[in-house]
């Protein structure tokens, strides 16, 4: 018996989209990173991308869970300057950009790879329930 292995351009793949208003920050992005990585697929295959395009909408509604987390839990960024340290909490990060707070959960559960990156292009995030993403019929998906 052989194993299947996929090759590049032998798997299409689907849209999906996910409203993720009302569900946890956390459960939702893993589900969407195991999407970007293919992992639901029969014939995924670690070296190749398998995974499928997802576009989440209502990214503003998204429940986070925890006593302190929004004024707890810091972003950093580094300018690479001395004194360029700049750090903000979930809060502000989260009134003023929410579709990054989303981005970011999820990009973090992705392989650290360049096979990563390509499966981190194919993430879509809306703040509102507005996308221009109607011609490609996305199938919705239930988390």
């Amino acid at each position: 018996m052989n194993s299947y292995m996929a090759k590049k351009g032998e798997i299409a793949p689907s849209w999906h989209l996910v409203d993720i208003s009302g569900v946890v920050l956390g459960k939702a992005a893993t589900q969407i990173a195991t999407i970007l990585m293919g992992k639901h697929r029969p014939e995924y295959t670690p070296h190749v991308d398998t995974g499928d395009f997802v576009v989440v909408i209502n990214a503003s509604k998204v429940k986070i869970v925890g006593r302190a987390k929004m004024t707890d839990r810091l972003y950093e960024r580094y300018s690479g300057y001395p004194g360029g340290r700049r750090v903000e909490t979930l809060r502000k990060k989260f009134e003023s950009r929410p579709e990054q707070v989303v981005e970011q959960a999820v990009l973090r559960m992705l392989p650290k790879t360049k096979l990563g990156k390509v499966m981190g292009k194919k993430l879509k995030i809306y703040a509102g329930s507005d996308h221009p993403h109607q011609a490609q019929q996305p199938k919705e998906l239930k988390l």
